[in-house]
């Protein structure tokens, strides 16, 4: 899991460790040949940012783009315009400035926004779910929706949805739902992986890895108190697992995942029962049966435990819900 998150930093010498899954049958291999062609022709693909048009519409994308990939500088504990955030940047949750495909990237975000969310009950905006990653991800206050800032962001989300149609979410986009384990995933199994794949990076004790400027983080705490909170997305297990399956350890992406998916869904167990800031938000889910099979605190209109939410196994709550 080394890179969660900052995916276009690197550390000039580090040696990355790639741990073998066993070798591929002639069938496994035509399978990853034939997927790795299916998604290559059918996935969003980012704008180039070289090409932002030199114009006063062009520089507001830009810094769009530089707050998302540096937001800590601008908004951080020691930000040059507001301190309002736990040092982590958008782009550790949205990788490469929110462009890359499987890495949660913004490529329908223009086109789908406004929609009906089930969290907040209601239509949200654009804004609206900017802050709901300010509040919860980044640990925050929210931004004014009329300042600089946020115009900023909604100019480079505009364009990188520029060819996205209207109502289109695009392939690629989003984090991907893996298969459920028929079982509960596993915090000790999870720690095994996570001391062999991750903590290189993300440290003992999920600090994450300051630069030498101590204001970014070249790889960002996975818990702490300057991690994300418990009202974040990637609290949920399936948000977590799904994420980390086609990003992580460096160098994984969805045509090359490094790890399984049990692997994937016991890291996500243990990096989850760690300690991190609590927030809670009282007027979440007023509709409680549509909160997903995986929100990790009650209450809840089915009769599976708190703790059945949180690890599952999440068959039997999926089916259930579908049943009613």
């Amino acid at each position: 899991m080394n890179k969660f998150l900052t995916a276009s930093l690197t550390i000039p010498g580090c040696v990355v460790i790639i741990f073998s899954a066993g070798c591929l049958t002639k069938d496994d291999h035509a399978e990853s040949i034939s997927k790795s062609a299916a998604s290559s022709a059918t996935v969003w693909t980012a704008p180039d940012s070289s090409l932002i048009p030199r114009s006063e519409e062009g520089a507001l994308i830009r810094y769009g783009r530089s707050l998302i990939a540096n937001t800590t500088v601008y908004l951080g504990p020691k930000g040059k315009i507001n301190h309002q955030s736990n040092g982590m940047n958008c782009q550790n949750c949205h990788l490469d400035a929110g462009t890359r495909a499987w890495g949660n990237n913004y490529g329908g975000v223009f086109s789908t926004y406004p929609k009906f969310r089930e969290r907040r009950g209601a239509m949200e905006s654009i804004f609206q779910r900017v802050n709901d990653c300010m509040q919860r991800s980044l640990n925050g206050e929210p931004l004014d929706s009329n300042s600089h800032e946020m115009l900023a962001i909604l100019a480079y989300m505009k364009w990188l949805g520029k060819e996205v149609p209207k109502g289109k979410k695009p392939p690629g986009s989003g984090i991907q739902q893996l298969t459920f384990l028929n079982r509960s995933a596993d915090p000790v199994k999870g720690k095994l992986v996570y001391e062999a794949k991750c903590q290189r990076c993300h440290g003992m004790n999920g600090e994450g890895t300051l630069s030498p400027d101590r204001i970014n983080y070249i790889y960002p705490p996975l818990w702490g108190s300057n991690s994300y909170n418990t009202a974040a997305g990637l609290y949920r297990l399936s948000r977590f697992a799904g994420y980390v399956k086609d990003n992580m350890p460096f160098g994984a992406t969805h045509q090359a995942e490094q790890l399984k998916d049990e692997e994937a869904w016991d890291v996500a167990a243990f990096v989850n029962s760690q300690s991190r800031p609590k927030k809670f938000f009282k007027e979440d889910w007023p509709d409680l049966s549509l909160k997903p099979f995986d929100h990790p605190y009650g209450p809840y209109t089915d009769g599976f435990s708190e703790q059945q939410h949180k690890y599952g196994p999440f068959g039997p709550i999926q089916k259930a819900k579908k049943h009613n």
